[in-house]
């Protein structure tokens, strides 16, 4: 009878340390009111990012989200964080584009098939050409998700080494 209980408190205790090693991510305490700016030329932010991309050969992730999103600024906040800032810096340009109350740069988001349905933030990944290489609602959940999680998914899609 001990054997299974010092088993099961060692589980536990395994299992805790594991829970505490993940980073849930946050809201910031000052939000940017303007993290989506309203008026911006969107197309021509991605055409302007695409050319810089190329050259440098990052990556361009189109994040559709909203200002009154919280999950959007949780994902934001994660960007500038210690642990993710310099792995998204490296490999990436991040372009907000704003979706005000599902009813703005629908085209755009169709064009990138991201699907609003599933929520905010979304996100279309495009190589340094303006290709699209993955279109994921995964993060519409940003809030409950961790550091970690963000940082697995810019590892997974970085680009390879320039040669």
């Amino acid at each position: 009878m001990r054997k299974p209980v010092i088993q099961f408190i060692f589980f536990v205790a395994l299992l805790s340390s594991f829970i505490a090693a993940q980073t849930p991510l946050h809201m910031p305490a000052k939000p940017n009111p303007n993290l989506y700016p309203a008026n911006a030329n969107v197309r021509q932010e991605i055409a302007d990012t695409v050319a810089k991309a190329e050259k440098s050969n990052k990556r361009i992730l189109l994040v559709f989200g909203a200002n009154w999103c919280g999950d959007c600024y949780a994902l934001d906040y994660a960007f500038h964080q210690a642990s993710i800032e310099p792995t998204l810096d490296a490999n990436y340009k991040v372009i907000h584009i704003d979706v005000g109350k599902f009813d703005k740069n629908l085209d755009v988001a169709a064009k990138y098939q991201i699907n609003l349905h599933k929520g905010i933030p979304s996100i279309a990944l495009l190589d340094s050409k303006g290709s699209l290489l993955n279109a994921t609602a995964e993060f519409e959940r940003a809030r409950v998700m961790t550091e970690e999680d963000v940082l697995a998914f810019l590892n997974k899609w970085k680009p390879p080494a320039a040669k």
